[in-house]
């Protein structure tokens, strides 16, 4: 973790407020994301079915990765209160505004990868 007032932090701080594609890409970037946001595009989704629709995450890893979308509120999180308890991860509307964009950089990587 670096410090705050650390010019590495400082000129990341500026970059994400002068650059659009910088704050996009921080926020939606790393290995899951991107994943998780796609599976939910088809609604409410429970912990253990996202598991599923993303092969090769580790627990910890999507535990940390839907954190940090809520914590960005791009995901919200419902806990029921049953026993045992129920949770459900859905879309909030902002990011649902995310879907067009997901959509393009998919196509382009689908277009560019190499086979």
């Amino acid at each position: 973790m670096r410090k705050a007032n650390s010019t590495n932090s400082i000129n990341e701080t500026r970059l994400h407020l002068l650059c659009g594609m910088s704050h996009a890409l921080s926020v939606i970037g790393g290995r899951w994301k991107a994943s998780i946001l796609f599976s939910l595009t088809d609604g409410c989704k429970r912990y253990s079915e996202l598991r599923k629709d993303i092969p090769g995450v580790s627990e910890r890893m999507l535990v940390a990765q839907l954190r940090e979308l809520e914590a960005d509120g791009l995901v919200a999180r419902t806990v029921f209160p049953e026993v045992p308890p129920r949770v459900e991860y859905a879309l909030t509307d902002f990011g649902r505004s995310t879907q067009p964009m997901l959509r393009e950089i998919s196509a382009w990587g689908a277009k560019h990868r190499k086979s």
